[in-house]
Parts: structure tokens; C-alpha cells; sequence
């Protein structure tokens, strides 16, 4: 509306209607912060990180999460502006992620501030998948269980390590936590053999509407087998039996044998994301 003041604020407990509404817009793309907001429930000190809201009048039109991870929502040019400019006098994050044009944009304004990125990731389809694989899935893929920790712990970190260059680890034992974690909610799933995980993917984020994949990792002397198409697809079959109906994730452009893996099992791309890492 021509005139009408905007602002922006962090959300408060009495936002929180308006921000669900506001990532129903595209609950695929805004699964991680509605997951992080389904998480918090009805108290919004246990959001992971602060959300800021963009008001055109009393109106939330956007928003954006800042933690570890800067996420916008629905974030059109004003808003990212606006944005930029409250984020421009606070600590860079360990990464901006999310839809491409709201990413770009937003690191555009924001890399004269916070200097270079580390590994800048332009270019990343987010792919979906709404249906079981018309490939049969590999029978050894199973949830793995807390009690497994020091096994599935390695292939975590050096997936880790491979895919986004740094050792998780070199701060602390946050890594093992979330880990852990990801363990006891029954998100992490892949193959054991001999005391050795040969494959495994895992559960980012999940919303009602669908969740987001992360971590997908065969280990190196299985690669180039078939392996990763057949156990992705035992992934989307457990994970739509038992977490959601809907599986998304993103990845490099440039990871090819990913990219046809993920065809072969069944995934189309419905947009674009980006990556800015520090």
C-alpha cells in the first residue's frame, strides 16, 4: 500500500499466527523456519535464533532467521533491504541460506560489510520428491539408534568435513550433541555393515507439510556402485511412512553424481536455493 510505514522488529508470542501464515506461502521452501517455529511452540524463547519480522503498517509481509543460519522468508526487495540494514551491525553467521534471488540479494548488500565468503553456493536446486521411488529401495537402510553413536559419529563428521570443508568439531562437542540428537528424535537413517556406516542421510528440519534432507553420504570406497539411489529411496519410504508425506533437499549444481542420483530416484527440482558460507 502506497505510504504505509514498514518496520522491523524482532516477533514476539502474539506474531507467531502471522509468521505460520506467513511460511504457508510456500511451506516447502519455508520448512525450516516453520519447523523451527513448530519447535518453539507457543513460546517464542525457544525459537532457535531471533526472527526478525518486515510490517508494512501491522501487517507481517516477511521475515528472516538469525542464528548460526540467516534464513529470509518470503523477502521481497524492501524487505531485504531493511534487512540487510539491521544485520549489517551484527556478527556474521556462520552461513545465509535459502531461496537463490532472496539469498543473492541479500548477500549483495551484505558482503561490503562482512568481507568474503568462504564458500559462496549460487547455484543449488531444491529438489522434491511426493511419492515412494519407483526404484526399489536397498533393505539394509534402518533407522540407527543412540546407542550407535560412536559408529554413525565418523561418517557424520567426515561428511562433514568433505561437503562444507572445516572440521565440525574444532570448536567443541556441539557437533556430537546435535549428532546425538539427531539420533534420539529417530532422524538418522543408512547402512551398517561390519561396524562401519556405508551410507546415511538424515532429517534436517520437518513441518506437517513435508521435511528437508541433510547429510547424504556414502562412504568413499562404495561410491560409484548404485549404492546411494537405492538406499535414498528406502530413505523416501521410511521417511514418508513415519515423519512426513513430502521430501525435499537441496544440492550443488555442480555435484553430478548427486544430481543423477537424485533423478534416478524420483526428486524434481521446483526451484533454486542458495548458500553463502563463512
Amino acid at each position: 500500500m502506497i505510504g504505509t510505514p514498514s518496520l522491523v522488529r524482532p516477533l514476539a508470542v502474539t506474531d507467531l499466527d502471522a509468521l505460520r501464515d506467513l511460511t504457508d506461502r510456500d511451506r516447502l521452501v519455508n520448512l525450516f523456519v516453520r519447523s523451527r517455529l513448530d519447535s518453539a511452540g507457543r513460546d517464542a524463547r525457544w525459537l532457535a535464533g531471533q526472527i526478525l519480522g518486515y510490517f508494512e503498517g501491522d501487517v507481517l509481509v516477511s521475515a528472516c532467521h538469525v542464528g548460526a543460519n540467516v534464513v529470509p522468508v518470503e523477502a521481497g526487495p524492501d524487505a531485504i533491504a531493511a534487512f540487510a540494514d539491521h544485520l549489517s551491525t551484527q556478527r556474521r553467521p556462520w552461513s545465509i541460506v535459502g531461496q537463490q534471488g532472496q539469498v543473492l540479494d541479500l548477500w549483495e548488500r551484505l558482503e561490503p560489510v562482512w568481507g568474503p565468503a568462504r564458500s559462496p553456493r549460487h547455484d543449488q536446486p531444491f529438489l522434491v520428491i511426493d511419492h515412494d521411488s519407483d526404484i526399489a529401495g536397498d533393505p539394509r537402510v534402518r533407522r540407527f539408534t543412540i546407542d550407535e553413536i560412536d559408529i554413525v559419529h565418523p561418517a557424520c563428521v567426515s561428511m562433514f568435513t568433505e561437503e562444507v570443508g572445516v572440521d565440525p568439531e574444532a570448536g567443541g562437542t556441539g557437533y556430537r550433541a546435535r549428532v546425538a540428537q539427531l539420533l534420539t528424535h529417530g532422524w538418522s537413517f543408512g547402512i551398517v555393515e561390519d561396524g562401519s556406516v556405508l551410507f546415511k542421510a538424515e532429517i534436517g528440519a520437518m513441518s506437517p507439510h513435508g521435511c528437508q534432507v541433510q547429510g547424504v553420504w556414502v562412504r568413499p570406497d562404495q561410491r560409484g556402485r548404485g549404492l546411494a539411489a537405492a538406499a535414498m529411496a528406502a530413505v523416501v519410504a521410511q521417511v514418508r511412512a513415519d515423519i512426513s508425506p513430502v521430501v525435499t533437499l537441496y544440492v550443488n549444481h555442480h555435484n553430478t553424481p548427486a544430481r543423477r542420483t537424485y533423478e534416478r530416484v524420483g526428486f524434481q527440482q521446483v526451484t533454486t536455493f542458495a548458500s553463502i558460507l563463512f
